[in-house]
């Protein structure tokens, strides 16, 4: 990667921190795009001067994904959504792939999801397949890793959850079977870097060395912020009639479409994209200890609780 000039899309996002940080660290230069370019000035500090580049650019708009993969050796495409799913994750997945092939591109990396399934019954799942198939339309060789649930620092699902369980005394849980295997976002970023180098056409899953139902996750989290809540099991009939109901509001708590994902486990049945790679994963309590304190009792000058 010395050298190399490599184009991240959505890198200004959570996860693109973490992928800047590794590409970075293997002596790459970034061009980091997104709709938003000011969005992502948090990343040009990560490297030397010069060493990133922001660039304002739309994956549903061909001419500025054009520009925004000019002159770049390698592509990684790291763009997702819970709304306008198909122009994004499916139509825009293709765009990039197309834009990359064209341009001569080396090398392109394009994150997808576990549960990507063109017979899903969720949209979000219907969305991912399609872009995978468009991405390998255009690009045979790019490598597609589908992560479980991505935690880190700055995540919007553990994090979540942790707030509903410091404000609640009683919690309801949705989906409190459904199986996950949460992965840690600097993994994930280590698996982009060596897709980058081994370009080889494979669909790789990504997943952490523990597998939780929602149940087991909510306490594990409530037992790691010192809290104990009480916990209910929400009927399955009950949350499909709040996420018919208000899944189409601002901030609802959940819509038809996560419900819908959420009848599905989220874990490795693939190949282990982890394991392919030689990367040992992180498990959740060896991250979430350390920023998991805001959410206890006296945040980080409180007693951690012992796992």
């Amino acid at each position: 990667m010395q050298g190399k000039l490599i184009t991240v899309f959505g890198g200004g996002g959570f996860l693109g921190r973490y992928v800047a940080q590794a590409l970075l660290g293997q002596g790459a230069r970034l061009r980091i795009v997104g709709r938003n370019a000011n969005s992502a000035n948090h990343i040009k500090p990560l490297g030397n001067l010069g060493q990133v580049q922001l660039m304002a650019a739309d994956i549903r708009k061909p001419a500025s994904v054009q520009r925004a993969v000019m002159d770049a050796d390698a592509v990684v495409n790291l763009v997702g959504s819970f709304a306008d799913m198909d122009a994004v994750q499916n139509i825009g997945a293709g765009i990039v792939a197309q834009a990359a092939a064209d341009a001569g591109v080396g090398a392109l990396v394009h994150i997808s999801a576990i549960g990507a399934d063109a017979q899903s019954d969720a949209e979000y799942g219907q969305s991912k397949a399609g872009g995978e198939a468009a991405v390998h339309a255009a690009f045979p060789a790019a490598v597609i890793l589908r992560p479980s649930i991505v935690f880190g620092r700055e995540d919007q699902f553990i994090n979540r959850f942790a707030g509903l369980i410091r404000m609640l005394p009683v919690v309801p849980v949705i989906g409190a079977a459904t199986k996950f295997q949460p992965v840690f976002a600097g993994d994930v970023a280590k698996a982009v870097a060596a897709a980058l180098v081994h370009q080889d056409g494979r669909v790789l899953e990504l997943g952490g060395p523990e597998i939780f139902s929602m149940m087991e996750l909510n306490r594990w989290i409530a037992k790691a912020i010192g809290r104990d809540p009480l916990f209910i099991e929400v009927p399955d009939i009950a949350a499909k009639m709040l996420a018919k109901g208000t899944g189409w509001m601002p901030g609802a708590p959940i819509t038809d479409d996560q419900f819908k994902m959420l009848g599905h486990d989220n874990v490795v049945t693939g190949t282990d994209g982890l394991a392919a790679y030689g990367i040992v994963p992180t498990p959740l309590d060896v991250i979430a200890d350390d920023w998991l304190n805001i959410y206890r009792k006296h945040g980080r000058f409180g007693s951690s609780p012992t796992a």
